[in-house]
């Protein structure tokens, strides 16, 4: 039993590192991996601006006061242009040809209204086909406006002390940076979608290339093949995964890791467990590459989408929260973000880690069956 056993594991080994040679003879998923954990995670972090970035707003001054022009000066870069004051005539025109994201109306006598106790009402127009900037800047600009005014009414009526003082403490990202959460989470997507190309992409090669009829008269059972898939393309992305966070990550974007590498690698090692096995499962089902890509897609997009890295999961309808527990992708996303952002330890993500290698069992154990009748079929 103990030599079955480490021939077993030989067997295993050998055909891994089989495997990885046959990775290392294909430039394009070579090419794939590069680009995925050095530019695909740069530019996630980098490239993508702030739904609020250098938004177009001009405004119409029929007031022509101190308070006008100081409402006015609020506006500049980097969350819009420098305003530009037009004439009321100007305004429809400007909008209709997408001139101006925002126009904002200040109406006659508006600061003597104002100085009076009167609540003078002022015209904000938005272009609703920018949807973003439209969304953020509609609650950015009132708060503008209202902290401008109320500043401008303290300093004629006396400054009064509000009641209470509200101390605003970001944790964990203290300046806000979106590209600290960009680049985690561009890492956390790419283990997935890397792992599951890689191990159906393998499985299919296989079978386009006529090797797997060959792997059929050698001495090996399905269960060592399907081992040494997940094993030996676990390792490459997990690998990656490391350098990425190291070298682009902290050292390129130097967005700081507060927790553990070490535990966020058993993390990610436990979720690729899980994710080639959903890979081989996948390339079972799909008959060519092309199948395979359209499967890809139909199952990483909820994984991704619905995992809780692009929207929080108490935001989604509840029925999409129970059902999404069943995705590795959910706990991962919780694990990584505890730990890389908060530096939890093993004593808070361990419930999400046992969650994720019960998940991976039960897919590895399905795409073994899977696995067994395809090649049961071929033989």
């Amino acid at each position: 039993m103990r030599l079955d056993t480490r021939a077993q594991f030989a067997a295993i080994f050998r055909l891994g590192v089989k495997e990885l040679w046959s990775l290392l003879r294909d430039p394009m998923m070579l090419v794939l991996i590069a680009y995925t954990f050095t530019v695909s995670i740069y530019v996630a972090a980098t490239a993508l601006p702030e739904s609020l970035h250098n938004a177009t707003i001009a405004i119409v001054d029929e007031d022509g006061s101190p308070l006008s022009a100081r409402i006015a000066s609020a506006f500049y870069p980097p969350h819009f242009r420098r305003p530009e004051l037009i004439s009321l005539a100007e305004m429809d025109a400007g909008m209709d040809s997408g001139r101006y994201t925002f126009v904002l109306d200040i109406p006659p006598d508006f600061q003597r209204d104002v100085l009076a106790g009167r609540t003078p009402s002022m015209q904000l127009n938005i272009d609703a086909t920018r949807m973003s900037q439209a969304f953020t800047g509609n609650g950015y600009i009132q708060q503008m406006v209202n902290d401008e005014v109320n500043e401008f009414v303290q300093r004629h009526r006396g400054a009064s002390v509000p009641p209470v003082d509200l101390v605003l403490h970001a944790r964990f990202n203290p300046n806000l940076e979106e590209s600290w959460f960009g680049a985690l989470m561009e890492i956390i997507n790419n283990v997935t979608m890397l792992s599951i190309i890689l191990t159906g992409a393998a499985l299919i090669r296989e079978r386009e290339h006529g090797t797997i009829e060959h792997l059929l008269v050698m001495p090996v059972n399905p269960f060592e093949i399907m081992v040494a898939k997940v094993w030996s393309m676990g390792l490459v992305v997990a690998l990656a995964a490391l350098v990425a966070l190291v070298f682009v990550v902290q050292g390129a974007l130097h967005v700081p890791v507060h927790g553990s590498v070490a535990l966020f690698m058993l993390a990610t090692a436990v979720h690729l467990f899980a994710t080639t096995s959903l890979g081989i499962f996948l390339a079972t089902v799909a008959r060519s590459m092309p199948q395979f890509g359209m499967l890809i897609v139909l199952v990483l997009v909820p994984l991704e989408l619905l995992s809780g890295g692009t929207t929080p999961r108490e935001s989604m309808p509840a029925f999409v929260r129970d059902v999404m527990l069943a995705a590795p992708t959910t706990h991962y996303v919780s694990v990584g973000q505890a730990i890389l952002y908060r530096g939890a330890g093993l004593g808070v993500v361990w419930p999400q880690l046992l969650a994720n290698l019960a998940i991976g069992a039960v897919l590895f154990g399905v795409a073994l069956g899977r696995f067994r009748r395809t090649i049961s079929q071929m033989a």
